[in-house]
């Protein structure tokens, strides 16, 4: 019987959100590394701008008897070993710079292989450039002539960023300059370790910047080690508290190496994650920004492996925030409003390669950081299978984000708004088949998953160009104030107050002495001068009221200095008392929350144990139930086995006991039949008339003619004439198929079988078989003796389970026919004797005319002339 087919269940089919939110595909990008060495085999090629091509080596081919298979795989596009990282950021990262600086997030990511290049393609190496630097290069290109001061901007510890007053900002750049801390590089000189990796030459800036903001950008670098979170920015100080650890990672007495604390992640009030206490440093130029990721670079764990001599052993995080707010009407100052600060975050990772241990040949150390390391690439790519999943076929699975540190931050990107980007790094050697072909699955499968298109954010309102008109409003005023004689300076100021002077005095008029009696231009100098000392005087006056009210509005405005430095002093007295205040109180929330991080930490691991219970528990209980479940179909199955065999049992000792009561029905019938017949020929005996016996005949005459048989009397006038009779079949009452073969013969005996109510076939037919219950078969052959023998085969019809009928044979009875030897009577007197002879043999005796009887087996099934026997009675002596 074939077994039946199983169908493959229908998937749902995918819902149709009511109000579709816009979603763009993760752009997925491929990078092929050049090979080492030129004449190494390949196990990838490039044959189109958007698909690259993986086939198996010579050994895998080799194992399989000569066939392989070639996969293709398709990308946003591919990027060959020839290209330059100007082309490749290009096309990946500036999309999503000009998004950063337009108040939108984005994410990008590096994902390969141990060896394939990922490191090289964000950081880059000297003389060229990776994406990294070159995003910092074109964010300070674009924001650097609209830049706020330090501290203006300052984030606070919940995600969020505030705008102080210039008086507030100043006091904080008056406390970094204090501190003996050492501080971030002016941008004067430059570390030449990486001085050729930031001397981008091309000026790449991006199109439509608010010139009317003002902006500040912030870094931070972490790395996911072991699922750990750390700070690659923070200056460990000593901790007394904490005891020391050695190299090998455990409490020691005597160790020197003590490791950073590792930091949590939480959520905003706006449903996004990010480290706690994580040090985010404000720069103003690329070359502070990248000698910031540099000094963190230094720290990020790297070991060598047999594949990569510099492996990267976490995974590492370059996190820069872009804030911006507006300037207020006049253009001058931040507006200091909270709600128009808006703060964007563009996250670069550089995630650790996968690998084999079989292949690295790890140990201690090694082997648990490549388990963790696989462990978490596997929680991403199962969350990014589950997001398929989920926007596929319309349901609603939890996507497992928090199973690692890696995924858990991220997961705003995935579920909220944003632009994701995945640059796959391979290796086309063809040691790395295996795990390519991994990465190509991932990376095709992630082309599937859809994110929230970034919304643009509202304007301010206020109106655009400010910046620039009042900029052109004070070069206005100053080129006036030039051009009017302003106080430009000391010098200048006071030749314009002595020509002012002069101008207000009367002229002098011409005149020449000529002797000293000269009576007219004598008296008019004198008038001139009068006037001009009268003008003098009056001038002096009103200088002198001028400077006495200069000298108290001195004196007021020094007050009211004195009194506003007075009550700085105040203020800033009370802000310290204040800050320190609040930093005993960070101290003390600091302990407290190292302390529920370290019970965190505990729960966690505990419900790690349990959910590792559960599960197992869930598989068990799963198995059990599949188990038990099959146990129960197994029961069901064999009841309905048990229960047709009894029917079909039952049916058949019913069918039994009916033919072994008809067998004993006939079987009696069989003996009060013979015992009429014995009696019936004993009453024919008796009731004869009794006459002389005839002479017997002389032995010559016995010789003339041969002495004839004796002929049976004649019936009794009052007994009724002989007629055939029929057998009635020990079945009769039930209905039956008499089959009787055109072959067959009469065979015109006295005792004929007969069965009422049956259907006579020539040939056995389903249709005649489905209408009853019983079966004949009449068959007919030449016996040894030269006579007919008859054979009834006789069965029992059922249904069969597939819808047909068969027979169950269960007896035969056999009808053969034999002459009778020695003497017999006669049944009437041959005509053809004479008279003499009819008379001396009319009448025999009863010995004689008894010697043929019938002999039948008691308890047979043999009906009544089945079997006759001839057998001559044995004379008494």
């Amino acid at each position: 019987m074939k077994a039946a087919r199983t169908k493959t269940p229908r998937r749902p089919a995918p819902k149709k959100p009511s109000n579709p939110i816009p979603k763009d595909p993760v752009g997925v990008y491929c990078r092929v590394r050049p090979l080492s060495h030129p004449d190494q085999e390949r196990c990838i090629e490039v044959i189109s701008e958007t698909t690259v091509q993986i086939h198996p080596p010579d050994r895998y081919r080799t194992a399989r008897n000569g066939e392989y298979r070639e996969m293709q795989y398709s990308f946003k596009e591919v990027f060959g070993t020839l290209v330059v990282q100007k082309e490749l950021f290009d096309v990946v990262a500036k999309p999503l710079v000009e998004d950063l600086i337009h108040g939108k997030n984005g994410l990008l990511f590096t994902y390969g292989v141990t060896g394939s290049g990922k490191t090289h393609t964000m950081t880059g190496s000297p003389g060229d450039g990776g994406l990294l630097p070159r995003c910092l290069d074109m964010i300070f290109n674009s924001i650097g002539p609209f830049q706020a001061k330090r501290f203006v901007f300052k984030l606070d510890d919940k995600n969020g960023v505030d705008v102080q007053c210039e008086v507030d900002a100043l006091l904080e750049r008056q406390k970094r300059d204090a501190m003996p801390v050492l501080k971030t590089p002016s941008g004067t000189q430059i570390d030449p370790e990486f001085a050729d990796m930031i001397n981008v030459q091309e000026h790449c800036k991006a199109e439509e910047v608010d010139e009317d903001n003002v902006y500040a950008v912030f870094v931070s670098y972490i790395e996911i080690y072991n699922n750990y979170i750390y700070d690659l920015l923070e200056e460990a100080p000593f901790d007394p508290i904490k005891p020391k650890w050695n190299n090998c990672n455990t409490p020691g007495r005597n160790g020197d190496f003590i490791p950073p604390q590792s930091k949590i992640l939480r959520e905003d009030q706006n449903h996004n994650m990010y480290v706690a206490g994580c040090t985010e440093v404000e720069v103003k130029s690329t070359e502070e920004a990248f000698e910031v990721f540099w000094r963190g670079q230094k720290k990020r764990r790297i070991a060598n492996t047999q594949l990569n001599r510099e492996s990267s052993r976490s995974h590492g995080v370059f996190i820069i925030k872009l804030a911006q707010a507006p300037l207020d009407a006049d253009g001058d100052n931040v507006l200091q409003e909270k709600e128009q600060i808006t703060l964007s975050q563009l996250s670069l990772v550089d995630l650790a390669g996968s690998e084999r241990t079989s292949r690295t040949k790890a140990e201690g150390n090694r082997l648990r950081e490549a388990g963790n390391i696989n462990q978490s690439l596997m929680t991403l790519r199962t969350c990014i299978e589950v997001l398929r999943e989920n926007q596929m076929y319309g349901i609603n699975k939890m996507v497992p984000y928090r199973d690692s540190k890696l995924t858990h931050l991220f997961k705003n990107y995935f579920d909220g708004e944003g632009k994701v980007r995945m640059i796959v790094c391979v290796n086309p050697k063809a040691e790395d088949y295996e795990e390519s072909l991994q990465v190509m699955r991932f990376a095709e499968m992630t082309q599937e998953v859809e994110v929230a298109r970034p919304v643009d954010r509202p304007l301010c309102g206020l109106t655009p160009g400010r910046r620039f008109r009042n900029q052109a409003f004070r070069e206005e005023l100053s080129r006036k104030l030039e051009m009017r004689g302003g106080p430009i300076n000391a010098e200048r100021e006071e030749q314009a107050l002595s020509e002012m002077f002069l101008q207000n005095f009367p002229p002098l008029p011409l005149c020449e002495l000529l002797d000293v009696n000269d009576d007219e231009a004598l008296p008019k100098l004198i008038e001139v001068l009068g006037k001009r000392h009268k003008a003098r005087q009056m001038l002096s006056e009103e200088i002198a009221k001028t400077s006495h009210a200069l000298m108290t509005a001195l004196q007021e405005f020094d007050s009211s200095v004195v009194s506003k430095e007075n009550y700085m002093q105040e203020k800033l007295s009370e802000k310290e008392k204040m800050l320190a205040g609040q930093k005993m109180e960070l101290e003390r929330r600091e302990k407290k929350i190292k302390t529920l991080e370290y019970k965190i930490e505990i729960l966690e691991k505990t419900a790690t144990i349990y959910e590792e219970d559960k599960r197992n528990l869930q598989q068990e209980l799963e198995s059990q139930s599949q188990k038990l479940q099959r146990q129960a179909s197994d029961k069901r199955r064999l009841e309905a086995r048990l229960q047709g065999m009894v029917a079909e049992t039952t049916m058949k000792w019913e069918k039994e006991c009916e033919r072994r009561v008809a067998a004993k029905q006939l079987e009696m019938q069989n003996k009060l039949w013979v015992k009429d017949e014995k009696l019936k020929q004993l009453k024919a005996i008796v009731t004869e008339p009794k006459n002389e016996k005839p002479e017997r005949p002389s032995r010559e005459r016995d010789r003339e003619k041969p002495i004839q048989r004796s002929v049976s009397p004649p019936p009794v006038p009052n007994a009724p004439p002989v007629r055939l009779r029929h057998r009635r079949s020990r079945s009769a009452g039930e209905r039956w198929v008499d089959h009787k073969p055109p072959s067959n013969l009469p065979t015109e005996t006295v005792m004929q079988p007969h069965v009422p109510h049956a259907i006579t076939v020539a040939a056995a037919s389903e249709k005649a078989l489905a209408k009853c219950d019983k079966y004949m078969l009449t068959h007919q052959e030449l016996a040894s003796d030269g006579e007919i023998e008859t054979k009834l085969i006789k069965g029992d019809v059922f249904k069969t389970r597939g819808g047909g009928q068969a027979v169950q044979f269960t007896e035969i009875e056999t009808l053969k026919q034999e002459s009778p030897t020695g003497r017999k009577r006669r049944s009437s007197p041959s005509n053809s004797d004479p008279p003499g002879v009819a008379a001396d043999s009319e009448w025999t005796d009863v010995e004689t005319r008894c010697s043929v009887a019938v002999e039948m087996r008691a308890g047979s099934a043999l009906g009544p002339g089945y079997q006759h026997h001839a057998q001559p009675k044995r004379r008494k002596p």
